[in-house]
């Protein structure tokens, strides 16, 4: 199965089911999926942005690790299904950057 992802329609506002933040859309062309302020994401995609799966549990941050290409990424799993999923952290969006002083907790956090 090959990894696409799709942007078309799925970059949009939403509140975070974990903790209540209001959560703007990115505005680098990405999309957003998860709570700038917790990290927290819901489990709504099979390939990354297709918003297909039908679990829609809520992910948890549970680690956080960094790629030469992508930065900062999360890595999330579902509270419900278990499925594991990793999301690029959006320190650079311009509107509602990801909050660092999460990204540090959740880096110590890991590390225990």
């Amino acid at each position: 199965m090959s990894r696409r992802f799709t942007v078309q329609g799925t970059n949009n506002a939403f509140a975070c089911a974990h903790c209540g933040a209001a959560v703007l859309p990115l505005q680098n062309g990405s999309v957003r999926n998860h709570c700038p302020e917790c990290l927290h994401s819901l489990h709504v995609d099979i390939l990354p942005g297709d918003r297909a799966s039908d679990c829609h549990g809520v992910m948890e941050p549970v680690g956080v690790d960094q790629s030469s290409k992508k930065g900062w990424v999360i890595l999330h799993r579902c509270r419900t299904c278990g499925y594991q999923g990793r999301n690029k952290a959006a320190l650079d969006d311009p509107g509602q950057p990801d909050s660092w002083d999460a990204l540090v907790a959740l880096s110590r956090r890991a590390r225990e």
